[in-house]
């Protein structure tokens, strides 16, 4: 979840949503940094074969998942960028 001022809120049941991830080859998790010490939960065996991200904001999430750095490149061309729509002038 995420706030409308772009926080990632923390999640329920990440064992059981890493557990699933894992089945179906995922290897990347992107999670709420609240949610880092429920990592604990889930066996060793799973977590060593995956990468965790957590994270604070959806910036971060846009940075990992999509590799556009909302800071550096400007609110206005990361969308862009990730929608393929340039802006109109």
């Amino acid at each position: 979840e995420i706030t409308l001022r772009g926080r990632v809120l923390p999640i329920g049941g990440l064992k059981e949503k890493v557990l699933a991830a894992a089945r179906f080859g995922i290897k990347t998790i992107v999670l709420p940094k609240q949610n880092e010490a429920d990592l604990d939960d889930v066996p060793e065996a799973v977590r060593e074969t995956m990468e965790f991200f957590p994270v604070d904001t959806v910036d971060e999430v846009f940075d990992i998942a999509l590799g556009i750095n909302m800071e550096k490149s400007g609110d206005d061309a990361a969308v862009a960028a990730a929608t393929g729509v340039a802006e109109s002038s």
